[in-house]
Protein backbone atom coordinates (compact mmCIF):
# COMPACT_ATOMS: atom_id res chain seq x y z
CA UNK A 1 0.00 0.00 0.00
CA UNK A 2 1.39 3.31 -0.87
CA UNK A 3 -0.03 7.32 -0.48
CA UNK A 4 -2.38 7.44 -3.76
CA UNK A 5 -3.37 11.27 -3.29
CA UNK A 6 -4.60 13.90 -0.98
CA UNK A 7 -7.70 15.92 -1.63
CA UNK A 8 -8.20 19.73 -0.22
CA UNK A 9 -12.05 20.92 -0.35
CA UNK A 10 -12.42 24.53 0.24
CA UNK A 11 -13.86 27.72 -1.96
CA UNK A 12 -13.17 28.66 -4.96
CA UNK A 13 -10.52 31.57 -3.96
CA UNK A 14 -8.60 29.45 -1.73
CA UNK A 15 -8.79 26.49 -4.48
CA UNK A 16 -6.99 29.10 -6.79
CA UNK A 17 -3.87 29.97 -3.93
CA UNK A 18 -3.80 26.05 -3.09
CA UNK A 19 -3.16 25.94 -6.88
CA UNK A 20 -0.70 28.22 -7.29
CA UNK A 21 1.04 27.14 -3.89
CA UNK A 22 1.35 23.75 -4.86
CA UNK A 23 2.08 24.79 -8.78
CA UNK A 24 4.73 27.43 -8.62
CA UNK A 25 6.22 26.64 -4.95
CA UNK A 26 6.36 22.26 -5.40
CA UNK A 27 6.54 22.37 -9.09
CA UNK A 28 3.13 20.12 -9.52
CA UNK A 29 1.44 20.87 -12.69
CA UNK A 30 -2.76 21.32 -13.12
CA UNK A 31 -3.80 17.75 -15.28
CA UNK A 32 -6.94 16.03 -16.41
CA UNK A 33 -9.35 15.16 -13.92
CA UNK A 34 -12.64 13.38 -14.32
CA UNK A 35 -15.62 15.33 -15.04
CA UNK A 36 -16.93 15.03 -11.44
CA UNK A 37 -20.13 17.00 -10.17
CA UNK A 38 -17.94 19.30 -8.27
CA UNK A 39 -15.16 21.41 -9.66
CA UNK A 40 -11.92 21.36 -9.62
CA UNK A 41 -8.39 20.12 -10.26
CA UNK A 42 -5.78 17.09 -10.09
CA UNK A 43 -2.18 18.31 -9.85
CA UNK A 44 0.32 16.09 -10.82
CA UNK A 45 3.72 14.88 -10.05
CA UNK A 46 5.06 13.19 -12.91
CA UNK A 47 2.37 10.97 -14.51
CA UNK A 48 0.26 10.73 -11.04
CA UNK A 49 -2.33 13.22 -9.67
CA UNK A 50 -1.12 13.44 -6.12
CA UNK A 51 -3.21 16.41 -5.05
CA UNK A 52 -6.82 16.79 -5.48
CA UNK A 53 -8.20 20.01 -5.14
CA UNK A 54 -12.42 20.26 -4.78
CA UNK A 55 -14.73 23.66 -4.82
CA UNK A 56 -16.81 23.76 -1.52
CA UNK A 57 -18.91 26.22 -0.40
CA UNK A 58 -16.68 28.51 2.86
CA UNK A 59 -19.10 26.18 5.39
CA UNK A 60 -17.29 23.44 6.57
CA UNK A 61 -18.95 20.49 7.59
CA UNK A 62 -19.68 19.62 11.30
CA UNK A 63 -17.02 18.88 13.27
CA UNK A 64 -14.52 19.66 10.32
CA UNK A 65 -11.71 22.35 11.53
CA UNK A 66 -9.80 22.17 8.14
CA UNK A 67 -10.01 21.79 4.45
CA UNK A 68 -8.23 18.07 4.26
CA UNK A 69 -10.98 16.60 3.12
CA UNK A 70 -9.17 12.95 2.98
CA UNK A 71 -5.94 10.69 2.32
CA UNK A 72 -6.21 8.35 -0.35
CA UNK A 73 -3.82 5.15 -0.59
CA UNK A 74 -3.63 2.77 -3.33
CA UNK A 75 -3.66 -1.05 -2.56
CA UNK A 76 -3.98 -4.42 -3.39
CA UNK A 77 -6.84 -7.77 -2.37
CA UNK A 78 -9.79 -5.48 -2.27
CA UNK A 79 -11.46 -8.53 -0.88
CA UNK A 80 -8.98 -8.83 2.22
CA UNK A 81 -10.03 -5.33 3.16
CA UNK A 82 -13.72 -5.65 2.83
CA UNK A 83 -13.56 -8.77 5.35
CA UNK A 84 -11.13 -7.01 7.76
CA UNK A 85 -13.86 -3.98 8.33
CA UNK A 86 -16.92 -6.37 8.36
CA UNK A 87 -14.85 -8.12 10.87
CA UNK A 88 -14.16 -4.94 12.57
CA UNK A 89 -17.48 -3.75 12.58
CA UNK A 90 -16.68 -0.38 10.50
CA UNK A 91 -18.76 1.20 8.11
CA UNK A 92 -17.70 2.07 4.80
CA UNK A 93 -18.90 3.30 1.36
CA UNK A 94 -17.53 1.94 -1.92
CA UNK A 95 -17.56 3.47 -5.58
CA UNK A 96 -16.79 1.98 -8.95
CA UNK A 97 -15.42 4.21 -11.43
CA UNK A 98 -15.52 2.73 -14.95
CA UNK A 99 -13.35 4.55 -16.77
CA UNK A 100 -10.00 4.44 -14.32
CA UNK A 101 -11.25 0.66 -14.10
CA UNK A 102 -11.11 1.58 -10.10
CA UNK A 103 -12.72 0.70 -6.69
CA UNK A 104 -12.68 2.98 -4.45
CA UNK A 105 -13.48 2.29 -0.58
CA UNK A 106 -14.16 5.17 1.42
CA UNK A 107 -14.10 5.12 5.63
CA UNK A 108 -12.63 7.21 8.20
CA UNK A 109 -10.09 6.62 10.96
CA UNK A 110 -11.19 6.85 14.98
CA UNK A 111 -10.15 10.27 14.56
CA UNK A 112 -12.43 11.15 12.11
CA UNK A 113 -10.00 11.19 9.79
CA UNK A 114 -11.20 10.33 5.29
CA UNK A 115 -9.80 7.48 4.11
CA UNK A 116 -9.88 6.33 0.47
CA UNK A 117 -8.70 3.34 -0.38
CA UNK A 118 -8.25 2.42 -4.42
CA UNK A 119 -8.15 -1.06 -5.98
CA UNK A 120 -7.49 -1.13 -9.89
CA UNK A 121 -8.48 -3.71 -11.95
CA UNK A 122 -10.65 -5.48 -8.69
CA UNK A 123 -14.08 -4.42 -9.18
CA UNK A 124 -16.44 -5.78 -6.41
CA UNK A 125 -17.35 -9.48 -6.10
CA UNK A 126 -20.20 -9.69 -3.78
CA UNK A 127 -22.24 -7.58 -1.42
CA UNK A 128 -20.31 -6.94 1.88
CA UNK A 129 -21.90 -5.50 5.25
CA UNK A 130 -21.49 -1.56 5.45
Amino acid sequence: MHIDHINIKAPAELLQREKRFFCEILGLREGPRPNFSSKGYWLYAGDQPIVHLSERPLTLPPGQKGHLDHVAFRSRDLEALLERLGAAGIDYDTAYLADLRMTQVFLQSPSATGIEVNFIDEPLQREHRR
